[in-house]
């Protein structure tokens, strides 16, 4: 059994107006959740949040397998609304999305777009997702260095989202989920100006409120060009106690 301690920040920034993203943390459900809307101010805010009201009421099962399936369906629910009202307005509408799931000692990660999901252990941070961006298929390809991608200007292009097709396609991994481990759920706000050495250095030193709120500050302190939201969730064995 495992228990959580867990820290969300989220901050539209210094260029947007609005923030986009939307977040879920349900430690009673082993569920996290980060979803970075996109197609205008009001679509991409109603984007993310359609993910998240999707999906926070539709998770119960204990078995990790079912767990996922009730996850993916709750997104495929979600991508029928975007995909519809998309159709409806004549406009883009979609979202990233990043999902964490646990049961016991074994984790599901789910996700779609550029949002990412870390974990931190023993000193070394690894990143569990792989962005669905054309950037990063031209890193795979072998044409760029990923020190060039960092800077690339197709950046921002995805190849994958929720609610730009009929079809929902989602990469899943699972790892398994020790005591100590802390896991980094966050959309691409954070990931452009910090790099993965840094974020590491919070998640090694901190509580995961400090961590989110560190985080955020480092952030801001970089002029902020995009939304930034951060779930931090650090694991820890309970404790049985005896009658």
């Amino acid at each position: 059994m495992l228990r959580y301690e867990q820290g969300v920040a989220s901050h539209a920034g210094y260029v947007r107006k609005i923030n986009q993203d939307a977040w879920l943390a349900q430690p009673d459900q082993g569920l996290w959740l980060v979803a970075d809307g996109m197609g205008g101010h009001a679509r991409g805010e109603w984007a993310s949040a359609e993910i998240v009201a999707s999906v926070a009421q539709s998770v119960h099962a204990d078995d990790l397998h079912d767990a996922g399936a009730e996850l993916t369906a709750a997104i495929e629910r979600a991508n029928h609304r975007l995909v519809a009202a998309a159709k409806a307005d004549g406009a883009s509408i979609g979202s990233t999305v990043a999902a964490l799931l646990v049961r016991g000692g074994r984790g599901s990660v789910l996700w779609a777009g550029d949002s990412r999901v870390y974990r931190y252990r023993g000193g070394a941070i690894s990143l569990l997702t792989r962005d669905h961006s054309q950037v990063e298929q031209l890193v795979t390809d072998g044409l760029i260095t990923a020190a060039e991608a960092a800077s690339h200007p197709m950046g921002h292009v995805l190849t994958r989202a929720i609610g730009v097709g009929d079809t929902v396609l989602l990469d899943r991994v699972e790892v398994d989920v020790l005591p100590e481990d802390v896991f980094l759920l966050c959309s691409d706000g954070l990931t452009r100006p910090v790099a993965d050495v840094e974020i590491a250095r919070w998640l090694g030193r901190e509580t995961p409120e400090r961590a989110a709120t560190g985080l955020l500050d480092l952030v801001l302190s970089r002029g902020a060009p995009d939304n930034v939201t951060l779930v931090v969730l650090g694991c820890d064995a309970t404790t049985l106690v005896e009658a």
